[in-house]
C-alpha cells in the first residue's frame, strides 16, 4: 500500500509539472506588438532579449520587459504568452508639444531652459520632469530663494501630445543675517567678512545678491579664507567647519565658520632639486623671487612653480613635473621650500572638449589655451589656460578638468565647462568735471560680437567744453593669428577759450595692431591720419595763437612697448610697468615731427588695502624740416597730470593775454599712498595722500618768441583726496596745494569729477 501511494504521488507531481515544463520549453513562433502609435513595431522588437524562433525563456521575458521600460518611450509595458505567440502591449509616453514657465520674474525663461533637459518634440517621462524640477529648485536656491516651489502641469492634446507647464512660486529671498567666526585671533571678524564673497544683509546691497544664502558660495568662501591665510604666512591654517543655520523665524541664515589659524611663518631657505639630464639648478635659480625673512606666501610659491615650468619647457623638456616640497620649521617659524623638478608622466592631450558655450564659438575659447591636441600634457599650462579664458570676461564660470582617455593610457582629455554671461553694455551718463564741465555721455558696446570675441563700441559725449563721437572695432585674433587688429573713427570738438582763446575740431581715423611678445611684454603699432582745425580765435588772443588759425593734416605712425608686471592693470597693488612710445609724423600731411614718450610705475603693498605707488611720465618732441609743431600737439601740464594746477595751468604762456601755448618737452611724477577709510570694501571708497611734481619746456612759434613767460623750473604740489567707485560711476575729489610754482602758472585747489551710468 505504501509503495502504491508513493507511486501515485509521483505520477500526480509529474502530471502537474509537465504542462509548465512544456510551456517553458516551447519555441516563440510569433511576437505580436500592440498599442504602438509613433514607434515602429520592429523598433520594439529590437529592444527585446527574445526573438521569434528562440526557445521561450521567462528570464529573457523579464529582461525584455526591463529593456522596454528603460527606453523611456513607454508609460506601461505588459508581456504575455498566448500559445506559441508572445504578445507585447505598450502604452507610449506622449511627445512634448510646448514647454511654458509661469510665475517666474527673478529668473528668465532662458535661464530655466539652460537648466532643464526636456525640450519640445522630446518624449515626456515623469522621471525627467522630476529631475528638471529639482534643477530649477537648485537654481533658485543658488540665488537664495529656498522658499521657491515648482509644480509641473500636463495639458493633454490630440495625437498623444502634451503641453508641459511649470507653475513657479519664487518665494522671498533668504538672506544671510549674520556671519560669525570662531577661533580667529590674528584677523578680526570684520576683516574676514571682507574676504568672503558672501555678505551680511544690508540695505545698501539692493543691487547685489551677495547677501542671499547660497551653499555653493559657502564652499567657495572656505577656499577664499584658506587662500587668504596661506597668502599671509599661516601655513597651518584650516577651516574646521562652515555651518549655516536657519534663523528661528526661518527667514534667514546664521553662518558660522570655525577656523584654526596656527602660527605665522616666514620664508626660509629655497632650493631646487633637478632630476633631468643636462639641466642644473643654477640655471633656474633666477626664477625664485621669494626672500628669506619675508612672510610666507602660498600664491608666490605657485607663481614660482609656473615660472620654473615655463623655464624648463623653453629648454626642450616637454614632460616636466615641478613639485614644491614644504618643510615647516615650527621652532623658528620658517618654511623651507624645495622645488623638485623631475620628468613628468608621458601623457599627451587627446582632445579638448568644450561645453556650456551657447553663443561663444569654440575657437574663441580654444585659442586662449596654451595646449592643443597632440601636445604634451602640462598642468601649469592648463592652469594658465584657465586664467586666460577667465580673463576674457565672457563667462561667469570656467572649470577646466582632465580625465584619462578611454582609448589609450598615455592620453588625457581636457574638459572645459563654461557658463556665459552678458557681454553687451548700454550706458547713458551725466556728469561734471573740473576739466570738461557738465556733460552727457552715451555708449553702446558689445565685447563678444556674434560670439567671435570681437569688440565693437559706439560712443558719444556732449558737453559745454568738449563734444565727441567715436566708433571702434577690435578683432583680437586677426586672420586667426595672435595679432589684435582694429580701427577707430573719431571726431572731437574742444572749446579752449578759457585756456588759450581758441576752439579746435579734430576728425580722423586710426588703424592699429598689437601682439604679445610674451606674457608680460606687448607691442602695439598704430597708423593715424587726422585733420585739426583751429577756429573761433578771440580778437584779444595772443599773436602766437592767432598764427595757428586754419587747418592741418597729420599722418603718423607710432609704436608702443609695454613691460607689465602688475597684478592688475585696473587697480594694481604690487608690481611694476615700463612703457615706451615713439611717434613719427610726416607720412604725408602738413605736420612733421618726432615724439617720444616714456612712462613707468612701481607699486608697493604696505598693508591690507594700503598701497604706495611711484609713477612718472616724460616726453619730448621735435619738428623736422621747416615745420613747426602745432599748438594742438604740444605738451601741457595740470589737472589730472599735475594736481593743484588747472588743466593746461603749467605751460609757456603769453604774458599779455595769458594764453597757454604748450611746450616741447615735459615730465611729471607722483608719489601716492592709497588707503581704506574703514568702510565696507564693497563700497569702493578709498582715501589718498599724494605729491605731484613736474616741469615743462619751452614753446615755439613762427616769429620771435618775445613776450612769452616760460620756465623749466620744477613745480610741485601736495594734497589729499577721496575716490568712490559708485554703482552709478566713478566719483573723485582732490584737494591740492602748489608748493613750488611760477607766478604765471594757474593753480586749482579743488578738483571734482562725477559721472553716473544707468
Amino acid at each position: 500500500m505504501g509503495l502504491v501511494r508513493k507511486t501515485a504521488l509521483a505520477l500526480g507531481l509529474i502530471a502537474a509539472v509537465a504542462p509548465a515544463m512544456a510551456q517553458e520549453s516551447g519555441r516563440v513562433r510569433q511576437i505580436v506588438v500592440q498599442g504602438t502609435q509613433r514607434v515602429e513595431v520592429e523598433t520594439v522588437k529590437s529592444y527585446m532579449a527574445i526573438a521569434e524562433g528562440d526557445p521561450y525563456n521567462s528570464d529573457r521575458i523579464d529582461r525584455s520587459l526591463k529593456a522596454l521600460f528603460n527606453t523611456g518611450l513607454f508609460a506601461d509595458v505588459a508581456i504575455r504568452r498566448e500559445g506559441d505567440a508572445v504578445v507585447v502591449k505598450v502604452v507610449e509616453n506622449p511627445i512634448i508639444n510646448r514647454i511654458a514657465y509661469e510665475g517666474n520674474k527673478r529668473v528668465k525663461d532662458e535661464e530655466l531652459q539652460q537648466e532643464t533637459q526636456l525640450r519640445p518634440r522630446v518624449v515626456y517621462t515623469r522621471t525627467k520632469v522630476q529631475n528638471d524640477v529639482k534643477r530649477m529648485l537648485d537654481l533658485y536656491r543658488r540665488q537664495g530663494r529656498f522658499a521657491a516651489t515648482v509644480e509641473p502641469k500636463i495639458i493633454q492634446l490630440e495625437q498623444n501630445r502634451v503641453d508641459l507647464a511649470y507653475e513657479i512660486n519664487e518665494g522671498e529671498p533668504t538672506y544671510v543675517k549674520r556671519i560669525n567666526f570662531v577661533g580667529n585671533k590674528f584677523y578680526s571678524d570684520s576683516r574676514l567678512r571682507e574676504v568672503l564673497s558672501t555678505k551680511e544683509e544690508r540695505w545698501y546691497r539692493f543691487l547685489s545678491s551677495d547677501d542671499t544664502y547660497d551653499p555653493d558660495r559657502l564652499t567657495y568662501d572656505r577656499e577664499l579664507m584658506r587662500r587668504y591665510y596661506l597668502k599671509h604666512g599661516f601655513a597651518d591654517f584650516r577651516v574646521v567647519s562652515g555651518v549655516a543655520e536657519l534663523t528661528p523665524d526661518r527667514e534667514g541664515f546664521f553662518i558660522t565658520f570655525t577656523v584654526e589659524e596656527g602660527d605665522r611663518y616666514k620664508f626660509g631657505a629655497a632650493d631646487i632639486k633637478v632630476a633631468l639630464k643636462d639641466l642644473t639648478a643654477d640655471e633656474l635659480k633666477a626664477n625664485i623671487d621669494s626672500q628669506t625673512g619675508e612672510w610666507y606666501n602660498a600664491d608666490q610659491v605657485e607663481d614660482i612653480v609656473q615660472r620654473l615650468t615655463d623655464a624648463v619647457g623653453t629648454k626642450g623638456y616637454a614632460f616636466v613635473d615641478v613639485k614644491p616640497q614644504i618643510q615647516r620649521d615650527r621652532e623658528n617659524k620658517v618654511v623651507n621650500v624645495t622645488y623638485e623638478i623631475q620628468e613628468g608622466p608621458r601623457v599627451y592631450v587627446e582632445r579638448i572638449d568644450i561645453t556650456g558655450n551657447v553663443r561663444t564659438l569654440d575657437k574663441v575659447i580654444r585659442r586662449e589655451f596654451r595646449l592643443v591636441e597632440g601636445d604634451a600634457f602640462n598642468t601649469a599650462k592648463v592652469r594658465r589656460s584657465r586664467q586666460r579664458v577667465k580673463d576674457l570676461a565672457f563667462f561667469e564660470k570656467v572649470e577646466v578638468t582632465n580625465v584619462p582617455s578611454e582609448t589609450s593610457p598615455d592620453k588625457t582629455i581636457i574638459k572645459v565647462d563654461v557658463a556665459e554671461k552678458s557681454t553687451g553694455e548700454l550706458m547713458f551718463g551725466i556728469g561734471w568735471s573740473s576739466q570738461a564741465g557738465p556733460l552727457l555721455e552715451s555708449s553702446l558696446r558689445e565685447r563678444n560680437l556674434l560670439g567671435k570675441g570681437q569688440d565693437l563700441k559706439v560712443s558719444g559725449q556732449l558737453g559745454t567744453r568738449r563734444t565727441s563721437a567715436e566708433l571702434s572695432f577690435t578683432e583680437p585674433y586677426f586672420l586667426d593669428r595672435n595679432l589684435a587688429a582694429g580701427f577707430d573713427l573719431f571726431s572731437i570738438t574742444r572749446k579752449m577759450q578759457r585756456e588759450s582763446s581758441y576752439d579746435s575740431n579734430t576728425t580722423g581715423t586710426a588703424l592699429r595692431a598689437g601682439y604679445n611678445i610674451h606674457e608680460n611684454l606687448r607691442q602695439d603699432i598704430k597708423y593715424m591720419i587726422k585733420r585739426d582745425q583751429v577756429e573761433n580765435i578771440k580778437s584779444t588772443a595772443s599773436t602766437y595763437v592767432q598764427e595757428q588759425l586754419g587747418s592741418s593734416m597729420m599722418s603718423s605712425i607710432q609704436q608702443t612697448l609695454l613691460w607689465d608686471y602688475r597684478d592688475s592693470r585696473i587697480e594694481p597693488t604690487e608690481g611694476y610697468y615700463f612703457r615706451i612710445n615713439n611717434e613719427f609724423a610726416g607720412l604725408g600731411g602738413t605736420q612733421k615731427f618726432i615724439r617720444n614718450n616714456f612712462g613707468a610705475g612701481k607699486f608697493f603693498p604696505i598693508d591690507e588695502g594700503v598701497v604706495f605707488s611711484l609713477t612718472g611720465n616724460a616726453g619730448f618732441m621735435n619738428g623736422w624740416g621747416d615745420n613747426k609743431i602745432r599748438i594742438t600737439e604740444r605738451y601741457y601740464l595740470g589737472g589730472e597730470t599735475l594736481r593743484g594746477f588747472e588743466p593746461m595751468g603749467v605751460s609757456p604762456r603769453d604774458s599779455g593775454s595769458g594764453d597757454a601755448l604748450g611746450g616741447l618737452w615735459q615730465y611729471h611724477g607722483t608719489a601716492q599712498l592709497k588707503f581704506p577709510l574703514g568702510l565696507p570694501q564693497e563700497f569702493g571708497v578709498a582715501g589718498q595722500v599724494f605729491t605731484d611734481v613736474g616741469s615743462i619746456g619751452e614753446t615755439e612759434s613762427y616769429t620771435d618768441k618775445t613776450g612769452i613767460n616760460q620756465a623749466s623750473s620744477v613745480r610741485a604740489s601736495v594734497g589729499t583726496g577721496i575716490s568712490w567707485k559708485s554703482p552709478m560711476g566713478p566719483v573723485a575729489v582732490d584737494l591740492a596745494v602748489p608748493v613750488m610754482k611760477e607766478a604765471f602758472d594757474k593753480d586749482e585747489l579743488f578738483r571734482f569729477s562725477f559721472g553716473t551710468r544707468f
